[in-house]
């Protein structure tokens, strides 16, 4: 574990002679509360101290296609670059479902359980952000050492900040092995909201100590072999990187591993010890959905581009776009050998998007007979795609 910032230390000494802040603090963390937020923490604004790490996880490649990482790289030295001369930062845990899967429902696929409730986490969040700065805004106490106006600024997992580092910072947990933050209480099924201003605010004390022990549950269970070591993370090995963030076909050596993971992966979590315990009550709009935790294959193999749109605008699959969840689709068909996917995937050979085309007949070569081998034979004398016809030479009776 890294050792804590200098400027930890310094944090209250900043504020020393100014009691009304800390008066402040405790009623910012009330109403955060009130909004739904957990065990909010005040942190200071400094350069964390794993962006070294962070930095060498980029140049050795394993953000993969995630290039807005490496575009906004400097970004990520300190929070000055998400809101210009603040000093603090107040981080709060979000959870989200932690209830106990049953058995995956015939001809569905699996999702992760972030992605299964009512609304994307993105907007409540937000949602509530704004209402906790208006909040900030109005409330805050005037300071004749203040000479700014008071800023503030409410982000989510969208802007550069190593956002679990500084919540360790803060006290909320710790960096477990998966490199996820682990929290004693809530595990690690929760989002983060981030709260930057310049007021200087009292900080909490930070958290230092690794809970994970000897334990490498985590690390053995990932189907695909993705982390490299603890708390190293090759996306480009990683399904919830493969089913959302990647833009093309997941290696031939990835795809059977994929299994029914149709959106997101939850494997490293739930095997986590941390998370025998978390607590089941969550924000209603965060409960598990049926008509997205039990989501036909054949039928969403079907869906044109307006009906996904209407189906599925304002949830965390809007992110995906219809070719990388049809992709997803075709991948899981596969794997289950779904025979009642097959109509779907022959009327996909001819789909506008070439990476449907592409999925579509890499699915059907595993569960291929003659009349389908025929299909391909005709869809390979016409299609025009690299990328489709990359997976047609594969096929042995093509040949």
């Amino acid at each position: 574990m890294t050792s804590p910032p200098e400027d930890v230390t310094s944090c209250q000494s900043r504020i020393e002679g100014a009691p009304d802040w800390h008066s402040f603090a405790k009623q910012l963390k009330l109403q955060a509360g009130k909004l739904g937020f957990c065990e909010p923490r005040i942190v200071p604004a400094v350069e964390p101290g794993r962006f070294p790490e962070f930095v060498q996880w980029l140049e050795n490649g394993y953000a993969g296609e995630m290039h807005y990482l490496e575009t906004r790289r400097e970004a990520y030295r300190h929070p000055n670059s998400i809101l210009e001369g603040v000093s603090t930062l107040l981080i709060m845990a979000v959870p989200y479902s932690t209830t106990k899967r049953g058995e995956l429902t015939p001809g569905t696929g699996r999702i992760a359980r972030y992605a299964s409730g009512k609304i994307d986490y993105h907007d409540w969040i937000h949602e509530r952000l704004k209402i906790l700065g208006n909040w900030l805004q109005l409330h805050a106490p005037s300071a004749a050492n203040h000479q700014q106006p008071l800023r503030w600024r409410g982000i989510v997992d969208t802007a550069p900040l190593l956002e679990r580092e500084f919540a360790q910072i803060a006290g909320l947990g710790w960096i477990g092995k998966n490199t996820l933050l682990l929290n004693r209480t809530l595990g690690s099924y929760f989002f983060l909201a981030t709260l930057l201003t310049n007021l200087p605010l009292p900080c909490d004390e930070s958290f230092w100590e690794d809970h994970c022990g000897s334990c490498t549950a985590c690390l053995d269970a990932c189907p695909t072999n993705a982390f490299v070591s603890p708390r190293v993370l090759d996306a480009t090995r990683c399904i919830s990187y493969l089913t959302i963030e990647a833009r093309g076909l997941p290696s031939l050596e990835l795809r059977p591993a994929i299994s029914d993971w149709l959106y997101g992966c939850d494997v490293c979590q739930e095997v986590c010890p941390w998370n025998n315990k978390a607590p089941s009550i969550v924000e209603p709009n965060f409960l598990p959905q049926e008509r997205l935790t039990q989501l036909p294959l054949a039928s969403l193999l079907a869906m044109s581009e307006a009906e996904f749109r209407d189906f599925f605008r304002h949830t965390p699959f809007w992110r995906a776009k219809r070719r990388g969840l049809l992709r997803n689709a075709a991948i899981v068909a596969a794997n289950t050998k779904n025979a009642q996917c097959v109509p779907s995937l022959l009327r996909l050979l001819t789909d506008q998007e070439e990476l449907v085309r592409a999925a579509s007949v890499w699915a059907l070569s595993q569960m291929a007979d003659a009349e389908i081998y025929a299909q391909l034979q005709r869809l390979k004398e016409v299609e025009a795609s690299l990328i489709v016809l990359e997976e047609l030479s594969r096929i042995s009776n093509l040949q």
